[in-house]
């Protein structure tokens, strides 16, 4: 059993607002659009396939108040088109963001409701993952989250340092998951997390029990109205297992 990376999941007090303002950013299309939720994938796009991670865009009022530990990396095939990227999003409503980076040869930006996500400078390894380079997840531990993630899923790891770890789904293909140590601790629910999926065949529960084997742990969630399970990986950070397919 195992189960893969199919798509983050993004709160927003406007979903549908911002949903066209990523939708935009990606060149992607709104493949579903009901009240309080939008989701958001490539045109043309077959779901569940590694060639891209989806968005799920769900209503939440509460606003934004501290910095996601989970953020999106946009990728860029040269100078000018990380230039021009940023004019453009900037254009549709994001601005720029100080997180503390420094300088550094890549663009902190925010989405219109303030979510962190950065433009790239150009990467030879980044080029064929589309429009998003990497999911990145801040943490303490990147070895030991590499450590979870691997066996969690099926997705092959490329790199682990006491600093940053990177993986990428089995078939070499679309968006990386990276690992980053960070000094800031989790604080509160996650306005963004992790959407993880078994294939088809396989036994939810099954499923669930060998993620907790592994380190997962249960955050209480009332299941009564939902059809996923909403778990956490060994740093705390929530993520959905959701049905098989």
């Amino acid at each position: 059993m195992a189960t893969r990376l199919v798509q983050i999941n993004m709160k927003a007090q406007d979903d549908a607002a911002l949903g066209r303002f990523w939708a935009e950013a990606l060149d992607w299309g709104i493949d579903s659009e009901a009240p309080g939720v939008t989701n958001l994938e490539p045109v043309g796009f077959a779901y569940p396939d590694p060639v891209a991670v989806c968005i799920d865009i769900v209503a939440y009022p509460d606003p934004k108040t501290v910095k996601n530990r989970v953020h999106l990396d946009l990728a860029t095939t040269s100078a000018a088109h990380q230039a021009e990227l940023v004019a453009r999003l900037t254009d549709l409503g994001a601005r720029p963001a100080d997180i503390g980076q420094g300088d550094v040869p890549w663009t902190v930006m925010a989405d219109p409701e303030g979510n962190e996500f950065c433009v790239l400078d150009p990467r030879p390894g980044h080029q064929g993952t589309g429009p998003i380079a990497a999911v990145v997840v801040d943490c303490a531990d990147p070895r030991a989250m590499a450590g979870f993630w691997g066996e969690a899923m099926d997705w092959t790891l490329h790199e682990v340092t006491d600093d940053h770890a990177t993986m990428r789904s089995a078939r070499g293909v679309g968006p990386y998951l990276e690992f980053l140590r960070t000094p800031d601790t989790k604080s509160g629910w996650n306005r963004v997390h992790l959407d993880v999926r078994p294939y088809r065949g396989d036994d939810p529960a099954a499923e669930e029990a060998r993620l907790l084997a592994l380190g997962a742990t249960d955050p209480g969630v009332d299941r009564s109205a939902i059809s996923w399970t909403v778990l956490a990986d060994p740093e705390g950070n929530e993520f959905c297992l959701l049905s098989p397919l």
